[in-house]
C-alpha cells in the first residue's frame, strides 16, 4: 500500500524554521562584522606603530623622535578612519644614546581602545584595547643627540 502525503500537513513549518533560525543567523552574521571589524582595527594599529616608529627612527635626538612618533602614530589612525577612546604612545629611545657607529633600535608602541558600542549585541563588547609594537633601525653613522 503507497500512502500519499495529505495536503497541507507541511503548512506553517517554513515560519517555524525562520523562527528558530532567524536568531542564529542574525548573531552569525554580527559575529562576522565583529570580527572584521576587529582584524580590520588590529592592523590599522600596527601600521600605525610602524609608521610612528619609522618616524621616531629618522629623528635627530630622543625628544624629537617621541614626538614625531605620535604624530606619526595619530596621523596613520586618522587616515585609516579608527576612533580611537583613548590613544597612547610610547616610544623607547635609549638607542640615541649610543655613539655613532652603533647599531641601535627605535621601538615604538601604539595602544588604541578602539568603540565597538555599534555592534550591540549580547556577548560582544562595547570597547576593544588593540596594542601594537614595532621597530626600525636607527641608521648606524648618522649624528645622534642623547
Amino acid at each position: 500500500m503507497i500512502r500519499t502525503r495529505r495536503a497541507g500537513f507541511d503548512r506553517g513549518a517554513v515560519s517555524v524554521e525562520m523562527v528558530i533560525l532567524g536568531p542564529v543567523l542574525l548573531f552569525f552574521v554580527l559575529a562576522v562584522l565583529f570580527a572584521g571589524r576587529y582584524a580590520l582595527a588590529q592592523q590599522s594599529v600596527q601600521a600605525a606603530a610602524a609608521e610612528a616608529a619609522r618616524a621616531a627612527s629618522i629623528a635627530r635626538s630622543a625628544g624629537e623622535a617621541s614626538g614625531s612618533a605620535t604624530g606619526a602614530a595619530s596621523a596613520s589612525l586618522a587616515n585609516q578612519d579608527v576612533r580611537c577612546v583613548t590613544r597612547s604612545v610610547s616610544v623607547d629611545t635609549s638607542a640615541f644614546a649610543q655613539d655613532p657607529g652603533t647599531p641601535g633600535l627605535v621601538t615604538a608602541t601604539v595602544s588604541c581602545q578602539v568603540d565597538m558600542s555599534d555592534l550591540a549585541f549580547p556577548g560582544i563588547p562595547g570597547n576593544r584595547t588593540l596594542e601594537a609594537t614595532m621597530s626600525s633601525p636607527i641608521d648606524t653613522y648618522r649624528s645622534r643627540q642623547g
